[in-house]
């Protein structure tokens, strides 16, 4: 048996910890029908990342550009293997990622990309949910309608051919979010994608109202990726009510963080980071969100708890002092 050579980028940034648990997932899928080369592309300042690369055998490239963008890049050059795979340095893969989607490369010589199921976890690495998608799409435009729709595939559940880095270059380094969906969508244009419904990602997820700022930067980013593509590509899209529900499914993730997060907020005492959340939720969907003054949402239920001590009357007149407010 030849075994199929995988070269697994994983960018890093001050996290040993994390680390360690990552590469770990990613040094017990080798045996007799895979090597992995693991590349470690640290644009951090702790030293103890250089040992755990060590600890598992895999390169270690310092990367002085900042950003997610600039160490794949430079791991992703750097590999060798036919095959190359991604794992970022807080998540972790499963014991069934790479070989069903290695196979469907070797069955399909003219694939580019498969795409794998993704399991949710907390920061406790504790899985919640069911493995998404259930269902994938189909390859070419009902798969870009979707990663235009709010369908972000992970980017540690993907598998590429190495000659797609070098037909497509590699990812942008001015996007400091939604680097891997502009990504992924210039290999998806091309139609030749397949997808292995196996959950091969553990994706961890940050606690609600933990990082806002960053949601906040990239909420600017996932825009501008969505303009670039969603314009570009204008025939897409079967009316212009399509296009407006694209839109909403790309953003909706963001609204709903900081609704919950007010929520959260509101629940806990917190009434001025709970109204701030609020706000935020707000400057997304303006509409949606003076539509959710009228039913038990928790944006409601968090700038209710939040006002409490207000007059009724203002609590009565809610959603239109809040639109007066945003505009």
């Amino acid at each position: 048996m030849t075994a199929r050579r995988v070269s697994v980028v994983v960018p890093t940034c001050n996290r040993p910890g994390p680390l360690r648990r990552a590469l770990s997932s990613i040094r017990a899928l080798e045996g007799r029908d895979i090597r992995l080369e693991i590349i470690v592309a640290d644009n951090g300042a702790c030293p103890d990342t250089r040992t755990a690369a060590a600890e598992f055998g895999a390169k270690y490239l310092t990367v002085e550009q900042k950003g997610p963008s600039a160490a794949r890049n430079a791991a992703m050059f750097a590999a060798t293997g036919d095959y190359i795979a991604f794992l970022d340095d807080d998540d972790a893969w499963t014991d069934r990622h790479l070989r069903q989607h290695l196979d469907l490369f070797e069955a399909n010589p003219e694939m580019d990309l498969v795409i794998g199921q993704v399991i949710s976890t907390n920061e406790q690495y504790q899985p919640f949910g069911e493995p998404w998608l259930a269902e994938p799409p189909k390859a070419g435009p009902d798969l870009l309608r979707r990663m235009l729709s709010g369908y972000f595939p992970q980017i540690g559940a993907i598998v590429i051919r190495t000659r797609v880095r070098d037909q497509i270059g590699g990812f942008d380094t001015s996007l400091i979010g939604g680097e891997d969906l502009d990504w992924l969508l210039r290999i998806a244009k091309g139609g030749r994608v397949g997808f292995a419904k196996v959950p091969c990602v553990l994706f961890t997820h940050r606690n609600i109202g933990t990082f806002d700022e960053l949601q906040l930067r990239r909420l600017r980013y996932d825009k501008l990726v969505f303009y670039r593509y969603a314009l570009r590509w204008w025939r897409l899209w079967r009316s212009p009510m399509e296009f407006c529900r694209a839109y909403s499914g790309t953003l909706m993730h963001f609204y709903r963080y900081f609704a919950d997060a007010a929520l959260e907020r509101s629940l806990r005492g917190e009434r001025g980071p709970a109204l701030m959340a609020a706000f935020h939720a707000f400057s997304i969907f303006p509409l949606r969100a003076i539509k959710h003054q009228f039913s038990d949402t928790p944006l409601r239920q968090a700038i209710m708890r939040s006002l409490s001590s207000r007059t009724h009357a203002v609590q009565m007149h809610l959603p239109f002092f809040l639109a007066v407010l945003h505009c």
